[in-house]
């Protein structure tokens, strides 16, 4: 039999409008759920990153501050025994302009011990430890302080600064310095005053300070070139020494001074 479609009794069920808007709205509900519970995990894990960054940057700026407190002790040390070193070297420059060689004075022996025989105590080597690893690996970036920032930049150049000037030292010590030792200096005082001793710079002080005194010849007297010695001693310790105290050791102190009181100001360190 041939099915009539006017027929209301196998007519097709229409689409309920309700049925269709909850649908819809279902499915906007389950998206903003969905929508939320990723937006949720991206800021705790946002969160988690900048907690662990601050943790890192705190450790950081412990482990600098402890190495720049510790290099701001020395440094005054090392100025100190410059200023020493310098002092030694003007006395030994008006020794050997009107005194005689022949036989020299305790003060003699003990100006020639700082001012010529010694150059470790004078050497300042600032530590880098930490500073190497926050310019080498990225992590200045966790300190967001734009003037910390530029303070370490400052300084990584003061320290560049001083270990140029300590090498030109060195350079001068090699040509002008160690010759005078070949040829003047006593050995046998030398033996008879550290004796089993490794740290002449103590043993010297302790020397100073007694009333013992030690034979100390001034070798090979013929070859002595007055005025040359002289010339060498003022260029090693006005040039070398003091230009490097006085300028570069002082820019770094500066720089050390401004970069502690900074520190303990942003990450809240204690001495």
């Amino acid at each position: 039999m041939e099915e009539n479609p006017n027929n209301p009794e196998i007519q097709q069920p229409l689409m309920n409008p309700t049925a269709i808007k909850r649908n819809w709205t279902s499915y906007f509900k389950e998206f903003l759920m969905l929508f939320l519970a990723v937006f949720a995990g991206f800021m705790a894990e946002n969160y988690r990153d900048k907690l662990t960054e601050e943790a890192w940057a705190k450790e950081l700026a412990i482990n600098l501050y402890e190495e720049l407190k510790a290099d701001s002790v020395i440094v005054v040390i090392k100025t100190e025994t410059r200023i020493k070193q310098e002092k030694a070297l003007q006395e030994l420059m008006h020794y050997f302009e009107d005194s005689s060689l022949t036989e020299v004075s305790k003060k003699f022996s003990v100006n020639f011990l700082y001012g010529i025989a010694y150059r470790t105590p004078s050497l300042f080597e600032p530590r880098t430890v930490i500073l190497e690893q926050l310019q080498n690996s990225g992590s200045l970036r966790y300190f967001k302080n734009r003037e910390l920032q530029k303070l370490i930049g400052d300084l990584s150049v003061a320290i560049n600064n001083i270990n140029d000037r300590q090498r030109l030292e060195t350079d001068i010590r090699k040509e002008y310095i160690n010759p005078l030792l070949v040829l003047h200096y006593d050995y046998d005082f030398h033996r008879m005053l550290v004796k089993d001793s490794v740290t002449s710079i103590t043993v010297a002080a302790a020397y100073e300070a007694s009333d013992e005194i030690i034979p100390f010849e001034f070798k090979s007297l013929e070859k002595f070139d007055k005025q040359g010695t002289i010339n060498a001693l003022g260029i090693y310790g006005m040039n070398g020494l003091a230009s490097t105290r006085s300028v570069h050791f002082q820019v770094y102190k500066d720089v050390n001074t401004k970069l502690l009181q900074l520190l303990r100001k942003e990450f809240k360190i204690k001495d």
